[in-house]
């Protein structure tokens, strides 16, 4: 494979160009519990551009918007070589039920704060970031439609919502000439592959590239965590750290143990780290642009980088893709059983060229 970050890609049905691994500023800030204080988050942000990358994400409430700033701060002498990504809809005032959501006045509110805080006078791709379930599809498409007219945004994405809404949205869009969505991010990584069942195969049909978000899945497919973790309680490992974050949300299992497993197998075959062997997977779907990596040390950092030389064999990936399977459930596994098969197309060859 052999990539550089300045082997840059098309970003879905646009011309612009990122770099096939993006850096993400959620680590930016320790607000979380964890994360890099300002000097190392500098060291990081240089470094990644040092190497050729233009593709850095974040969020309006990342680090309670700590992570806008320094960005900000980081990006002054060269912002316009640089694509920033930011997102709207959580909440940034609790007690205010408007400052969050998907609807026109959050989104106009949270635009001008992330403006202010990333001392920019335009965001490059705007994110909704958490489907709320209340808001017209007509109402959101129209907001962003309209700030990209004033010029206060350029590209329009969409994270964490349904297929069936997105693929709505991008209808109703083309049908409307409004600005269409060109990214999706979503969670993919080997431990989380259920996006192959309809959000993956909706983005290529409808042309938004996918940007997976925790393609180490929280740290565990580094290696970092054993069996030991698994008898770990959430109310003895409320801390704040990763780790208590990883047991509330159920990624410590039995299950991602054993993947993480194979691949620090795959990663002393190739001589290369677990990180890289996690990242170098998600980079070989053709329909993923960019993995964002969120380092918080200049070492994790240049790990991550090294998945862009990693190559593996054909019986390597399909250890990794056999420990790691997800059923795609009704109506895919159905579609692709050999019965189906049978009765729709019988002896007939057909060559495909998508």
């Amino acid at each position: 494979m052999s990539l550089t970050l300045d082997t840059y890609r098309l970003l879905g049905r646009s011309g612009l160009r990122v770099s096939p691994l993006a850096l993400g500023a959620a680590t930016f800030g320790t607000e979380s519990g964890w994360g890099a204080e300002q000097d190392e988050a500098r060291k990081l942000f240089d470094r990644y551009v040092e190497r050729g990358g233009n593709f850095i994400d974040t969020a309006n409430t990342y680090s309670n918007g700590t992570s806008e700033r320094m960005l900000g701060e980081f990006s002054r002498d060269n912002r316009e070589s640089l694509v920033l990504a930011t997102k709207y809809t959580t909440l940034r005032r609790p007690g205010d039920p408007n400052s969050a959501g998907s609807h026109r006045k959050s989104l106009f509110t949270s635009v001008e704060a992330s403006l202010r805080q990333l001392k920019t006078d335009y965001i490059d791709l705007l994110y909704l970031h958490v489907w709320d379930f209340t808001t017209p599809v007509e109402e959101i498409l129209r907001g962003m439609d309209d700030l990209v007219r004033q010029g206060k945004i350029l590209y329009v994405a969409i994270c964490n919502a349904p297929a069936w809404q997105i693929s709505r949205m991008q209808t109703i869009a083309d049908l409307r000439g409004w600005s269409p969505l060109v990214a999706l991010q979503i969670e993919y990584n080997l431990i989380e592959r259920t996006g192959e069942r309809d959000l993956i195969p909706m983005a290529r049909e409808m042309g938004l590239g996918v940007l997976p978000y925790s393609p180490l899945a929280g740290g565990v497919l580094t290696g970092k965590y054993s069996r030991d973790d698994l008898t770990a309680t959430h109310a003895a490992s409320d801390d704040g750290t990763r780790k208590s974050f990883n047991l509330a949300l159920g990624t410590l299992t039995e299950r991602n143990l054993a993947i993480a497993d194979v691949v620090k197998e795959v990663a002393t075959e190739l001589g290369r780290t677990p990180a890289q062997v996690g990242l170098a997977w998600t980079l070989r779907n053709p329909s993923v642009t960019a993995p964002i990596i969120g380092a918080r040390t200049p070492a994790q950092l240049e790990d991550n980088l090294g998945a862009l030389a990693v190559d593996f064999t054909a019986a390597q990936l399909a250890r990794l893709d056999e420990v790691s399977a997800t059923g795609l459930g009704f109506p895919h596994d159905m579609l692709a059983s050999d019965h189906i098969r049978n009765v729709t197309a019988g002896d007939l060859k057909i060559e495909t060229r998508r």
